[in-house]
């Protein structure tokens, strides 16, 4: 996938990479699947409501046009179970926001805490004219507390992204993984569990080839 180079800011993205998070993994792997609302329905993506835990959560739904496809984001602790979702929504709703064309979506808003929201609106911004469609991977999800109060946690995974495209809106053409560069990014992410419940992303790091 064509990349957009990211700003820099002390808390949020270091490196430019393509889409918005980071890190390669392990965790408990015991089964694999998809946020509901992943890879369905067509035209721009939408975000309502759904509930987890007693927390209404944006239900993102991405275009027919592109799929983020997730394997083995499992772990055996329910708190780092929820984080890792929590993680996995703020991706695909970085994704929706791109295709939206709207670097304030609610839905990426709703999982970031102000360093990374701020950075992210700024990077999305640099697909201005720009869509994205085929589809990508986060896999080896990685997930542990920071600290014993286990209000912190990081999150890293890998994207392939070998089979993403940017697409320009007006011409129709289309942009993979520059060549020489690998479709594979590092992504490492730190999380922190807000008063509801939710899991903000607060920091991320990204590093092409890093995987």
């Amino acid at each position: 996938m064509a990349r957009r180079a990211l700003p820099s800011t002390a808390a949020a993205f270091t490196t430019a990479a393509v889409l918005l998070l980071t890190g390669c993994g392990g965790g408990d792997k015991s089964s694999s699947g998809d946020i509901k609302g992943a890879d369905t329905g067509s035209g721009s993506p939408s975000a309502s409501a759904s509930t987890v835990s007693g927390v209404k959560r944006p239900d993102i739904k991405l275009p027919g046009s592109f799929k983020a496809n997730f394997a083995d984001w499992t772990n055996s602790d329910p708190a780092l179970q929820t984080a890792m979702n929590d993680g996995k929504e703020r991706l695909r709703a970085s994704y929706a926001a791109i295709i939206a064309g709207d670097p304030e979506y609610s839905a990426l808003s709703f999982y970031s805490g102000t360093s990374a929201m701020s950075t992210g609106a700024k990077w999305i911004k640099g697909y201005k004219g720009l869509t994205i469609v085929g589809q990508v991977k986060a896999y080896n999800p990685e997930i542990s507390y920071i600290g014993d109060a286990k209000k912190r946690a990081t999150l890293a995974y890998c994207v392939d992204e070998g089979k993403g495209y940017s697409k320009d809106l007006k011409t129709g053409e289309k942009s993979g993984t520059p060549k020489g560069e690998s479709p594979l990014v590092e992504y490492r992410t730190s999380l922190g569990k807000q008063a509801d419940g939710v899991w903000k992303t607060m920091t991320v790091e990204t590093q092409p080839g890093g995987c």
